[in-house]
């Protein structure tokens, strides 16, 4: 946030930016969060330099490695919804980094550290993750004077890769139940969760009974979102059937544990086991997002509605699946077309096969995955 020319804030501090005597743009902070008085110590610092004076404080920053900053950044990052994933990317860039003075990192050094992770097979969002948090832990490394801000341009000056987030692989009922039923017992009531709600798997593997999950009015809420906002999510006949049986341990706050009871931390490993046992190749837990998402667009349901379940803050991400409801867009055009002409042009329309109809006109129950055979 900028005050005025040479004075802006950074979170609640006041820094100040003027020309020094050899005409090079100084940064310093007033290590103050009052306004006026880094306005008072900015006037000072160019009457000094008017005069001839070196107003550079006689205190310079030490040399720091990246290991020290990674340190002293995961103890501030404990803070934040995106800990978890930001230790792991942290881990890897301090085995990258390690000792690596600080003031040593340029936009070559990084950009080589790009190309590193895609000949090494990582996709471009991976790479972009990584690059994102490094910038911010140089934001906060001048923050906390760590470093001069000339660093932080300098790594600043990368760009992101450009990514393809368009990947939209979805099960059909019968692949569904499949998975379900090669699902070790502790994963299946996890898997069903997920195609019965939209949820993500952190938002899933983190649900507890007191703060999220209500049987009694049916809908769990989530008040940790990837967008930070609170979400309501209905629990439908098969899930509550599924939670319902869940035994409740006194031990553990959370609904999804191990026999120690302790929440999982990740099902990777047996969700892709589960995926072989029923042969489904290419399919990742998070897809399991776009079943849901895909399945009930499929049976009619509005994209706005689908837009709300799924959390999303713009209707973007969720029009990916409008392409999946032909019908139902050819029927509003059939009714424009009636409305303007009077005339029924519906029967013009070649009308979907039985199966088709079906999909269109089955209450919600369709949409429920459940193991076992199939229940069409």
């Amino acid at each position: 946030m900028a005050r005025g020319r040479g004075i802006y804030r950074r979170n609640k501090v006041w820094w100040i930016r003027y020309a020094g005597p050899d005409g090079r743009i100084r940064f310093e902070s007033s290590r103050s969060t009052s306004c006026k008085k880094a306005e008072s110590m900015l006037l000072q610092r160019r009457k000094d330099v008017e005069e001839g004076k070196d107003p550079i404080p006689a205190r310079r920053i030490r040399h720091h490695t990246f290991m020290e900053l990674a340190a002293v950044y995961l103890q501030w990052a404990v803070r934040q919804r995106s800990f978890r994933s930001k230790k792991v990317i942290m881990g890897v860039l301090t085995k990258e980094f390690g000792i690596t003075p600080l003031r040593r990192f340029g936009t070559r050094l990084v950009e080589e550290y790009q190309s590193r992770m895609l000949t090494a097979g990582k996709k471009p969002a991976t790479a972009n993750r990584h690059l994102a948090t490094l910038k911010h832990a140089f934001t906060k490394a001048v923050e906390w004077e760590m470093i001069e801000e000339e660093v932080l341009k300098r790594v600043r000056r990368v760009k992101l890769l450009q990514e393809n987030n368009r990947r939209l692989r979805y099960l059909s009922r019968e692949e569904s139940a499949a998975l379900i039923n090669a699902c070790s017992p502790h994963l299946r009531p996890i898997v069903v969760t997920a195609l019965n709600t939209g949820a993500r798997k952190e938002e899933i593997l983190s649900l507890e009974w007191d703060r999220h999950v209500d049987l009694r009015h049916n809908f769990i809420l989530l008040d940790l979102t990837k967008n930070g906002e609170r979400r309501e999510l209905p629990i439908n006949l098969t899930l509550r059937e599924v939670l319902s049986g869940i035994v409740r341990r006194i031990d553990s706050p959370y609904v999804f544990v191990n026999d120690e009871g302790k929440r999982f931390g990740d099902v990777k490993k047996s969700f892709y086991a589960a995926c072989r046992r029923a042969g489904i190749k290419d399919f990742r837990f998070h897809d399991l997002r776009h079943c849901f998402a895909s399945h009930l667009v499929m049976a009619g349901i509005d994209i706005t509605t689908v837009k709300t379940l799924l959390g999303h803050k713009t209707l973007t991400m969720t029009l990916r699946y409008s392409h999946l409801a032909p019908f139902h867009t050819r029927n509003a055009v059939a009714a424009l077309d009636q409305a303007l002409t009077g005339s029924n042009c519906t029967k013009t329309i070649q009308s979907p096969s039985q199966d088709e109809k079906r999909t269109q006109s089955e209450p919600a129950k369709s949409l429920i995955f459940h193991g076992g055979p199939s229940q069409n």
